[in-house]
Formats: structure tokens, sequence, C-alpha cells
């Protein structure tokens, strides 16, 4: 697994604890050698993951869309650039170039792209899981909702075949091992 596509969030007021788990996710990245893959957004989690791993050696891969690049919102730490018309692009992207995927904490644009990872793996279309990075507990709530899907017969297949959960940073590189 050497391409890692990070979903998360683009907002620069969140608490910092979920800064501090980025840039040590971020750094992990570098001191390994790994590709990120994500938004391309120099905002919130998403530039705190890029520059920590930027730093410590990891290629940066951005896949931007059209929007960004209009608001002035792009990294400047990019290696390669995608320009996406759209966000459906820009998950498509990340999802082809990605070998696995890690969802830091985030808003809704971060529960879109989990949910197209996860819908993707449901139908057929690919193999790729789902890492929730459950800082905090962070997640807890989405996890218990995924959870009575299977309970009351939502979900085809145990939801475990699409996504993992890691509720440390220890785990969290345990599963990308």
């Amino acid at each position: 697994m050497n391409k890692i596509a990070v979903f998360c969030s683009a907002s620069d007021y969140i608490d910092s604890v979920y800064t501090e788990k980025a840039a040590q996710f971020g750094a992990w990245m570098g001191e390994n050698r790994k590709w990120l893959v994500y938004g391309g957004s120099n905002r919130g989690l998403m530039e705190t993951v890029a520059r920590a791993a930027k730093e410590k050696g990891a290629m940066i891969m951005g896949v931007v869309p059209t929007k960004l690049e209009e608001r002035g919102m792009v990294s400047d730490l990019l290696d390669v650039t995608f320009h996406t018309v759209n966000l459906s692009d820009r998950k498509d992207i990340m999802l082809q170039e990605a070998d696995v995927m890690v969802a830091l904490p985030g808003g809704v644009g971060t529960l879109d792209e989990i949910f197209h990872v996860m819908a993707g793996g449901t139908i057929g279309y690919h193999d790729k899981k789902i890492i929730f990075y459950n800082v905090n507990g962070f997640w807890d709530d989405i996890l218990h909702f995924l959870k009575g899907l299977e309970e009351q017969r939502f979900a085809h297949h145990p939801l475990n075949n699409y996504m993992q959960v890691a509720n440390t940073f220890e785990e969290l590189i345990q599963l990308l091992a």
C-alpha cells in the first residue's frame, strides 16, 4: 500500500487534537515513503497532513476540483495535480489512484467520500477498504449507524468487507502494514 488516499476536514476551526493526529499520520507517511492522495486544499486537516507528509519526504498528489482553484484554496505542496471538474470526478480519481483510503475526522464532504468508496465496494467496482481513523471517538455515531444497517439487514454483506476501524494511531499503522 504505497498510495494512501486521505479524506478529511478542510476546516481551520477544529480542535487541535485532530490537527495533531493528522500531522502525526502525515509524518508517518513521509517517513515510510508513501504517496498522499488527497483533495489538494490548503486548509484544515488537508494542509496539515500534506505539510507533515511533505516535510518527511512523501510525494503529494492533489486531486483538485475547479471550485478550489477559483477560490485560491489549492495547496502549494503538490508534486502531482489532477484537475477535476467537480467532486464526483475527484472521488473517482482518488479511488482509482489510491491503494487504500483513510478517513480522518471531517464533515459532509468526507462523509460523501467515505460512502462513495463503500458503495462502490458493495457493488463490486473495487475491493479497496476505507479505514476510519476514530480519533477521540469522532466516528462513533457513524459506526453505530452502520452497525444498525447490518442489524436491520439493509446491508447485503458484512460492512467490515468494505471498512476497518482504527481507534489509535498504532492500530491505524497496523492496518496499513
